[in-house]
């Protein structure tokens, strides 16, 4: 493992041990227990990234924004694998928040709906894509209610963001993210098959789920296609296919 990467890896344990109200040096050694941990101290001394005093340790203002970046980039690559592709999701998460940009992260916020909690539960910190309201990642999924009449697709994601109640009806009817569901009909009302049963929606509730679609070929060179690709979602679009085989 490289310096880089430990110092990083010191960083994301103090952001969580502040989340956990402890600051206790001793804790952070027994956590890490690393051969390099003075080194490691020292170097994020220098880089004024902590401040450590007798037996407590926290990080600074440059300390906390840092951790939070990796903390952010952390969290919703454990939602995106755990909730869109399935698999070991605390691994994966591992080596994701050493290897993106800030764009690709924020756009895996887009993508799934701007979540506030990562698996375990612990806060998702917030970027600026959520600050700004931005709702969906167009080039790669759309509401159910912008399906087809007998088009099928995968869920996406859940928005869970405009209202909690709404969320738990949506799980009550075991329309989860990675679930395959297929649009009935639009009119009177929305019916979808999902796990082989027929539900009846009305396009509120419709609206909150999304589903991945592919750019179409009127689309290809458009901007928003340009910047789906430059923002990474080529990358989750392949790992999704792999996912679903």
């Amino acid at each position: 493992m490289s310096i880089k990467r430990e110092k990083e890896e010191y960083l994301e344990r103090l952001w969580t041990m502040k989340e956990d109200q402890t600051d206790s040096i001793q804790t952070l050694q027994a956590d890490m227990d690393m051969d390099s941990h003075e080194k490691i101290i020292q170097e994020l001394q220098i880089d004024k990234l902590i401040q450590a005093q007798g037996q407590t340790i926290t990080l600074t203002q440059a300390g906390e924004e840092k951790a939070r970046k990796i903390i952010r980039a952390h969290r919703l690559a454990e939602k995106l694998i755990f909730d869109a592709l399935g698999g070991d999701y605390e691994a994966g998460a591992c080596e994701f928040e050493h290897m993106v940009n800030r764009e690709m992260v924020d756009s895996i916020c887009i993508l799934l709906g701007h979540p506030r909690e990562c698996p375990h539960g612990r806060p998702i910190p917030q970027g600026d894509c959520c600050k700004q309201a931005i709702k969906t990642a167009e080039c790669a999924v759309m509401s159910l209610n912008e399906m087809a009449v007998h088009q099928s697709s995968r869920v996406a994601y859940i928005n869970g963001q405009n209202n909690t109640a709404r969320l738990n009806k949506i799980g009550s009817l075991l329309i989860r993210p990675g679930c395959m569901i297929k649009l009935e009909q639009k009119k009177p009302t929305i019916v979808i098959q999902c796990e082989g049963a027929d539900i009846a929606l009305d396009e509120t509730i419709a609206s909150d789920i999304y589903v991945w679609k592919e750019c179409t070929k009127e689309r290809t060179g458009c901007e928003k296609q340009r910047n789906c690709k430059q923002s990474g979602f080529g990358f989750m679009r392949r790992r999704r296919g792999r996912a679903i085989t």
